[in-house]
């Protein structure tokens, strides 16, 4: 059980690191609002990945149906969700609230967001479903070990989101302001080319299959 619990540690860990779309927010949200922005952010992220481990343990047969029958539908909505919210991240100012000394820049709203990003991501749910494969974690759905090692991929996940936007949120001090925006409006575009990427895939695959 011990080990099991090891894994899912690592398993939430791994399922973080990954740079995509959420990513992305994360270091925008953490170099430019700190640390707490950039964590409560990636605690969106940490809550898809913990639903991810409880359907790759009690649903995997359903939901591989369900994404093969729905993927160009997913593809084209995740798509929207992510290009939208890169136009938000490139056109918005981030740091109005610093400026305006808002003490609490950061919102659920920015939580969300990041939830949002990770349940219209096909993508997301197969790396949790490699992942568990990868490291042999096998559990029976009334099993004891279930609870623990749900909440054990949920615990690799919040640490890895916690280092990292710490980590981040100290590294923007080095930067002025100037060029944190140009980085930020920078990151909102790469944002856009994935959900056109992803929206441009879908179409493609309803137009050719």
């Amino acid at each position: 059980m011990i080990v099991d619990i090891l894994k899912g540690i690592l398993v939430g860990i791994c399922a973080s690191a990954p740079v995509g779309p959420i990513a992305i927010f994360v270091i925008q949200k953490s170099m430019s609002e700190g640390h707490k922005a950039g964590f409560i952010t990636g605690l969106g992220a940490t809550l898809v990945d913990t639903l991810f481990s409880v359907i790759a343990i009690f649903a995997l047969a359903f939901v591989e149906s369900f994404l093969n029958a729905h993927r160009t539908v997913i593809l084209i909505v995740g798509g929207l969700v992510v290009g939208l919210l890169g136009c938000t991240m490139t056109f918005n100012d981030p740091f109005r609230k610093l400026q305006e000394n808002d003490p609490t820049p950061y919102s659920v709203k920015d939580f969300l967001k990041a939830v949002a990003m990770g349940i219209t991501n096909p993508g997301a749910i197969l790396v949790i479903f490699a992942l568990f494969a990868f490291f042999g974690i096998e559990l029976q759905p009334n099993g004891f070990a279930v609870m623990p090692v749900i909440l054990a991929v949920a615990g690799g996940s919040a640490l890895y989101w916690f280092a990292f936007t710490w980590l981040l949120s100290h590294l923007s001090r080095s930067f002025k302001l100037g060029t944190l925006i140009w980085i930020n409006r920078i990151l909102g575009i790469i944002v856009m080319i994935i959900g056109l990427a992803l929206v441009a895939e879908g179409v493609m695959k309803a137009i050719f299959l």
